[in-house]
């Protein structure tokens, strides 16, 4: 196995216009990753806006200034190619996969979104993408047993005002108050190509590629005065745990116990992947044995944890569990909270620790053994720490993670004082 977690050459550039473009090239197959990483999520949307990054997820699907509504995906696939689009707390990125001789395409369509997408944008449009962000608030958290969790974990970890404090989904209040030019200025703050990187792995040359890019994205302008996300790194310990119980049409009881680690990057998150991983991974791990296959009081394929990448504040880490029919949610919390705590007091063995860097460098490997993968992670790694070869530490962190460090993690931030107990009761038990 490779010594560094990214053996594959990395080049890059800037524009006049601040675009910072990532290249990796592999010529192991005709095929191109084209990726690109807006430096805004959830966390930069002020009061009042929240939800505006996941809905630009849709709009920026829905035409621009040389291309009409859903053109991109129909050129795109037509190519032969597939992309999509995904938002989280800290960035909206868009990406799509095409045959190498289609590089230019996908450059061509990621620029004319990127500068003519407000130009395009109509109230119709807006209101229709408004009501698929309506429904997908429906399909995936309302109407889903313990589709709302994430909500609720957030604003339990994190106060009001923090960053992380509300979802990416937004409110539906804030997104319909706001009127079209409340939008059009919301892009034009954000999606400009000194907010973003653009990362190609494949079968392209570097050279190739920089000419491109400076030749689709090098006309747009920066924007001079983005503005700075708030700063979260500092939640204040409450010094007592933040419960929450809700009763619901779920179909059995569920339990979550979240705290707050180290933010993504930082050698203690590479501790809290590993403790996630021993804790949580599968039928090896420590509540797979315990709470489903030794006392048999969680259901096996629901029991778990596992660790929420988040890059800007402590991020949290979730262990979750949940019952077995005639098991109370009572004796469920307790039974997890016991093994949560046993991590600071029962050594975790060298067969623990092999497990979780095996099943951590496979996944990985395998995330690395495409080139979406790649262009993905190269591009987190340019737009959160300036570096994408920084890429590279991430597998060699984990490995090096002790099972001492582990203990100490848990005796510091997992104890019972400053837990978030989140508890799912089924209607007919209430």
């Amino acid at each position: 196995m490779p010594d560094s977690g990214f053996p594959w050459p990395i080049e890059t550039t800037r524009l006049d216009n601040g675009l910072r473009v990532v290249v990796s090239e592999d010529r192991t197959a005709p095929a191109v990753a084209v990726n690109l990483w807006y430096d805004v999520g959830s966390r930069h949307e002020p009061a009042g806006q929240t939800g505006f990054a996941h809905l630009f997820e849709h709009l920026m699907f829905e035409g621009s200034v040389n291309v009409a509504k859903t053109e991109h995906m129909k050129l795109i696939q037509g190519a032969g190619g597939s992309l999509n689009a995904t938002t989280n707390p800290d960035r909206t990125n868009y990406f799509e996969t095409v045959p190498a001789e289609h590089l230019e395409l996908a450059l061509w369509l990621e620029a004319d979104r990127m500068g003519g997408l407000v130009p395009a944008l109509t109230q119709e449009t807006l209101d229709n993408q408004r009501d698929v962000v309506k429904n997908e608030r429906r399909q995936r958290y309302e109407n889903v047993p313990y589709g709302d969790a994430w909500l609720r974990l957030l604003p339990l970890l994190y106060p009001p005002g923090h960053p992380y404090h509300h979802a990416t989904i937004g409110s539906m209040a804030d997104l319909n108050a706001a009127d079209l030019a409340t939008f059009q200025a919301f892009h034009a703050t954000y999606y400009a190509p000194n907010n973003a990187v653009l990362t190609v792995v494949g079968d392209a040359p570097a050279a190739e590629v920089f000419a491109l890019a400076d030749k689709y994205f090098g006309g747009l302008a920066p924007r001079p005065d983005i503005p700075a996300a708030p700063d979260g790194r500092t939640v204040p310990a409450t010094g007592r745990p933040a419960v929450e119980t809700v009763t619901a049409d779920v179909p059995a009881p569920r339990v979550y116990l979240a705290h707050r680690t180290h933010p993504f990057g930082a050698t203690g998150y590479d501790v809290t992947t590993v403790l996630a991983t021993v804790l949580g991974s599968g039928r090896g791990s420590r509540l797979y044995q315990r709470l489903a296959d030794g006392e048999r009081i969680a259901q096996p394929d629901l029991v778990g944890a596992y660790g929420v990448d988040l890059a800007h504040a402590p991020a949290p880490l979730i262990a979750t569990a949940t019952a077995r029919p005639g098991v109370t949610a009572e004796r469920l919390r307790d039974g997890l909270a016991e093994v949560v705590d046993e991590l600071a007091t029962v050594p975790v063995t060298a067969a623990e620790l092999d497990r979780a860097k095996a099943l951590l460098s496979t996944s990985w490997w395998r995330q690395m053994s495409t080139v979406d993968g790649r262009a993905d992670t190269l591009g987190r790694y340019a737009t959160q720490f300036g570096d994408p070869a920084r890429a590279a530490d991430r597998l060699p962190g984990w490995l090096a993670v002790t099972a001492e460090q582990i203990a100490e993690q848990a005796a510091e931030l997992l104890g019972a004082a400053d837990r978030v107990i989140l508890t799912y009761l089924p209607e007919e038990t209430s």
